[in-house]
């Protein structure tokens, strides 16, 4: 399973290690990612997602459909 966030789309970056002395190799940022299930009353049913620890307080904020049609409309969730 590829890390990647299902509602935001977000994945691992690169970047350098800088030792002291500058020197730099490379390197991966991975995202702060959770499997947390979400009930969608609307379809009844329980869905399994993949996503960031950014894309729960989202969630949290604005709620689990809302912020799935967002994610179908950018084309991150198809599911």
């Amino acid at each position: 399973m590829a890390r990647v966030c299902q509602l935001t789309g977000k994945k691992a970056q690169v970047g350098n290690n800088v030792s002291f002395s500058q020197r730099k190799t490379k390197r991966r940022f991975q995202p702060n990612l959770i499997k947390k299930r979400f009930y969608l009353p609307n379809e009844e049913k329980w869905v399994q997602l993949t996503i960031s620890a950014k894309a729960l307080r989202t969630v949290n904020k604005i709620g689990i459909e809302a912020a799935i049609k967002r994610a179908r409309a950018k084309g991150v969730y198809a599911g």
